[in-house]
């Protein structure tokens, strides 16, 4: 052993010798008290006590305190005993003798409730009160045979000795019932102190049953002739066992059986009656204490073992409340319903609380079997009666339908089914989970029309950039100036699905589409670009790009972005109403080289005319002074979303 454990096992050592010290001395002083009231009352011809509360006492603090406490309450146990015989008329070695049998009697005792009972152990279960009655049956006949034996070698030779053992046993096994239920219940109200309105029912009713037995005590016998004086005491017994914990009643059983026993032993009251001999007299004070004492104790683990299973039965309850609105929590969240029906008897669908928001029902709004069908789509009934005829127990069907709610709003749902039949086969039960996925086909539809839209814009691009291609090829003389020339216009095509996608391609701002192209040549003097806010959709994003692209590569190859001196102005104006409005876009060179007359239309220009009047319906004028070119576009804006043929006409225009 390390110092520090050493250390440790002294301190341990110091601080326990004392509080072992007190507790036997403090069991000693008490189960002295007991003995001499004990001693009092001696049988005859034996000489032992025929009651022996003191035995309780012991068997009570090792069974509440466990253990540890077995030192203490041993030596306790057999001092008091040496002391209580040799002040009577016992000789050292049957004292001794008396003491080991004592002591071992409570260690006996004990050391059964905690072998099959644990080491916390209380009254409040039938089966722990028939444990402890076992217990002090088994403990007190044990000792009793070496009380017995101890009692003829050392005090009386000549009395019987099975009379000496029954008296014994008796003796020690009614205190230890009336006594050790006491200790246990006090040790427990320590642990766990009973809550402030049971503390003062529990008083005032052993204060009631004190007084009660008071009374009857200092009455003559004569007017209890025809009522046992014990069963006056039944109601407030019964009170304390319903009501209090099994302490209390333990306690109430403590001051019936402690009057009983000072009724006898003085010879008061009911007891006081001399035509019975002292035998009888005694073994009917032990019968009354054991009835009080049985029925008590039953009595009050039948009314706690009711308590512990109504608290129980709280608990699950409680649990079982919060798990189910736990539950509807969850399905509320997932837009779950939960329902089971009997579609033969035509009542009412029992389904979960958030059925109403799933169905769009009123608060106090049910729909049957029948109203449910009847509110399916047309289109969806017969799949759906397929599906519940289909569905079995074994494995669950799920049938996806559209349900009309009552303000006529169309909702997708997805149900998930077992049907349970009877022996005949015929269909007795449905449940299952129906699920909202209105949100889910609206997303299915917009992806579809998403992707329809990709794949029909792809389809547009690959062939504009087919069209370009081969028409590029034609007009260029060499591999230089036919790569030169397409990249530009494939360039002009991503510059246009940039801008679109930047937007998510809810249009562009003319402004910054005209900018975008006319950046790569832009200095602070050569352009001016000047209108309204303009915003344009994605096919005249896709068009005007194109057409704006040409026209400034046409001004930086041949016109005003060419020379130093060159300008460029773009303007437009949008003119009409909101039904009939017109967008008109004026592009007009200055200062570049003179133009002579005629000029060759290639590929770009033809572009330029025609792509207009062909993809949005609009018209283009370009015109070639000598001064430099000039361009005017104009685009209907009404059919920027109304032509039917908007985007056709531009595949068509490019092959």
């Amino acid at each position: 052993m390390n110092p520090t454990q050493e250390v440790h096992r002294k301190t341990g050592t110091d601080s326990t010798l004392p509080v072992i010290g007190a507790l036997a001395i403090a069991v000693g002083i008490v189960y002295f008290s007991a003995a001499q009231l004990s001693l009092a009352l001696l049988a005859e011809p034996d000489g032992v006590a025929l009651f022996w509360p003191a035995a309780g006492v012991s068997s009570g603090v090792l069974i509440a305190l466990g253990r540890d406490a077995r030192l203490a309450v041993a030596g306790g146990v057999m001092v008091a005993t040496t002391i209580a015989n040799l002040t009577g008329d016992r000789n050292v070695w049957g004292a001794t003798a008396f003491a080991f049998c004592n002591a071992g009697e409570a260690l006996l005792a004990a050391w059964l409730v905690e072998r099959y009972f644990g080491s916390r152990f209380s009254l409040d279960r039938l089966r722990n009160v028939l444990g402890l009655l076992a217990a002090a049956g088994v403990a007190t006949a044990a000792s009793g045979v070496g009380a017995a034996v101890v009692f003829k070698l050392f005090h009386s030779p000549t009395a019987p000795i099975w009379t000496t053992w029954h008296h014994w046993f008796a003796s020690d096994a009614v205190g230890i019932i009336t006594v050790a239920p006491l200790v246990i219940g006090l040790a427990e109200a320590v642990r766990e102190p009973p809550p402030r309105n049971e503390l003062v029912e529990g008083v005032v009713a052993l204060v009631v049953l004190t007084a009660l037995t008071i009374i009857i005590v200092l009455i003559p016998p004569e007017p209890w002739k025809t009522v046992r004086p014990i069963a006056l005491l039944f109601p407030i017994l019964v009170w304390i066992a319903a009501r209090c914990r099994p302490g209390f009643a333990a306690a109430a059983v403590f001051i019936v059986s402690l009057s009983i026993i000072w009724t006898i032993t003085f010879g008061i009251s009911h007891f006081r009656v001399l035509a019975f001999p002292i035998g009888d007299r005694i073994t009917g004070a032990q019968a009354a204490i054991l009835i009080v004492a049985l029925c008590t104790y039953f009595l009050a683990a039948l009314f706690a073992e009711r308590r512990q299973h109504a608290s129980a039965l709280d608990q699950h309850l409680s649990a079982l409340e919060e798990s189910k609105a736990l539950l509807q929590e969850a399905l509320a969240a997932g837009a779950v319903m939960a329902f089971e029906c009997n579609p033969g008897s035509g009542g009412p669908v029992q389904r979960s609380e958030n059925a109403a928001q799933i169905l769009g029902l009123g608060p106090q709004q049910t729909l049957t079997a029948a109203q449910f069908l009847a509110r399916i789509h047309p289109d969806d009934l017969a799949r759906f009666k397929d599906h519940n005829r289909r569905a079995n127990v074994d494995s669950p069907a799920t049938v996806t339908f559209r349900f009309i709610r009552p303000d006529g709003r169309e909702a997708w749902l997805e149900e998930t089914s077992r049907a349970e039949f009877d022996t005949s086969g015929r269909l007795v039960r449905v449940k299952g989970l129906t699920r909202d996925i209105t949100r889910r086909k609206q997303s299915e539809k917009h992806r579809d029309l998403l992707s329809a839209e990709l794949d029909h814009r792809v389809k547009n691009v690959l062939a504009g950039v087919g069209a370009v291609v081969r028409h590029t090829r034609r007009r260029c003389g060499t591999i230089d100036e036919f790569v030169k020339a397409l990249d530009g216009r494939i360039q002009s095509i991503a510059a246009a699905h940039v801008l679109l996608s930047q937007s998510r391609w809810s249009g562009v701002g003319l402004a910054g589409l005209i900018d975008y192209q006319l950046a790569p040549y832009t200095t602070d003097t050569n352009t001016t670009i000047s209108g309204p806010e303009v915003m344009l959709t994605s096919a005249e994003t896709q068009a005007v790009a194109m057409v704006i692209h040409e026209l400034v590569t046409n001004a930086a190859k041949h016109g005003a972005l060419s020379s130093p001196d060159g300008r460029v102005s773009v303007t437009w104006d949008r003119a009409g109403s909101d039904a009939a409005a017109i967008l008109t876009i004026t592009w007009r060179e200055l200062g570049g080289p003179p133009i002579a007359a005629p000029v060759p239309f290639g590929y770009g220009l033809s572009l330029i005319r025609d792509l207009i009047p062909h993809e949005l319906g609009g018209t283009v004028d370009l015109k070639f002074p000598s001064d430099g070119a000039c361009c005017k576009i104009e685009i209907p804006i009404e059919r920027r979303r109304g032509s039917p043929r908007a985007t056709q006409a531009r595949v068509d225009w490019f092959r």
